[in-house]
């Protein structure tokens, strides 16, 4: 039984990371000019560790032994180590959204390569679960009782654990999850949805595709839950790798993930991460998650405890600009594209 407890009060800032799993179909034969060193797979577990690397493990291997090109895998057990390790530079490809995603590509060397369509976007959503049978029942009976319900939510980084229930179901009532539930406990939309259907807790947050992919390998327990609430379709997730790999081995690794659904093997793939397949793209695909990472932050500080009106207008003056500043970066031609503009203007 999970222990519960405050946890620190801070903003989220990420991610949708049952999706993560799709960083390996093919993605090592794609980077076999790295010049035979180990292409690294960053995963953020969707359930266990162990679990995560058993499910890899085999993938990994076949991939390597088929292709005389070694790869290893990389299961960060939380938002803060993928942090850590795209950060030291362990980390060569990777699906991430949210703050997390923009991070990669603005401080931790990383750049978009793709973007997953998702297959039905009504299933791309947080999901507000309660046990079915019990109470709260409603979404109403639950906001009109604070302090008195037990929540099972995702990490502070994590977008659709916490950073969009936050932005849309709990700040627009002037409300705060921290300061709203009785107790609270992170884990993975997996376990949260367990926590919920044993009974270990009142409520829990979770996404629509796990919730289908928790209905196949927990039938009885999926049973148990009731739905409350739902978000808007989250941001689709990005496909980012390591930008001090090679040019002509990025843009391999982008066609072959916008191929993967013209195979059946691919297609299976995709159908089994509840996408339809990929897009080419760049860094402005993190304007999504740009956007409500500022809407976030600005709702924050309206509502947010201050010593003066001042001190709240210095504050949003500041998430503006530092928005302003993000959209000019991430709205930025690549450099090739630049100078060549550039050259262009100059013979005018």
């Amino acid at each position: 039984m999970p222990v519960f407890r405050r946890p620190p009060r801070r903003p989220s800032r990420s991610v949708a990371p049952a999706l993560l799993r799709l960083a390996a179909l093919g993605l090592v034969a794609a980077a076999s000019a790295v010049h035979g060193q180990s292409l690294r797979l960053g995963v953020l577990p969707v359930e266990g560790p162990l679990e995560t690397r058993n499910d890899w493990a085999p993938l990994v291997a076949d991939l390597s032994r088929a292709l005389g090109q070694p790869a290893r895998l990389l299961a960060p057990t939380s938002y803060d180590a993928m942090a850590a390790a795209l950060r030291r530079g362990d980390i060569d490809l990777a699906v991430l959204s949210g703050q997390l995603a923009i991070d990669a590509v603005t401080r931790y060397g990383m750049t978009v390569i793709a973007r997953g369509l998702p297959a039905d976007s009504d299933r791309h959503r947080t999901v507000l679960i309660a046990r079915r049978g019990a109470a709260p029942a409603t979404l109403d009976q639950m906001l009109a009782l604070s302090a008195k319900w037990r929540l099972a939510r995702g990490e502070a980084r994590s977008f659709s654990g916490y950073l969009v229930p936050q932005l849309q179901l709990f700040l627009p009532r002037g409300l705060r999850m921290e300061a709203f539930f009785a107790a609270e406990v992170q884990g993975s939309h997996q376990t949260n949805a367990l926590a919920v259907a044993n009974g270990e807790a009142d409520v829990g947050l979770t996404t629509g595709s796990d919730l289908a992919r928790f209905k196949e390998r927990f039938p009885m327990e999926y049973g148990r839950l009731a739905m409350l609430w739902r978000s808007d379709p989250l941001p689709a997730p990005l496909v980012v790798a390591r930008r001090a790999l090679p040019e002509s081995v990025r843009a391999r690794l982008a066609a072959h993930l916008t191929s993967l659904e013209q195979t059946r093997p691919g297609q299976e793939q995709l159908a089994r991460h509840d996408l339809a397949g990929f897009e080419p793209a760049g860094d402005a695909a993190l304007l999504d998650n740009a956007g409500l990472v500022y809407r976030f932050d600005r709702q924050s500080a309206l509502q947010g405890s201050w010593t003066d009106e001042a001190a709240r207008q210095t504050r949003l003056t500041r998430i503006d600009q530092e928005y302003a500043s993000l959209r000019a970066a991430l709205d930025r031609p690549p450099r090739r594209k630049a100078q060549t503009m550039s050259a262009a203007d100059t013979s005018h």
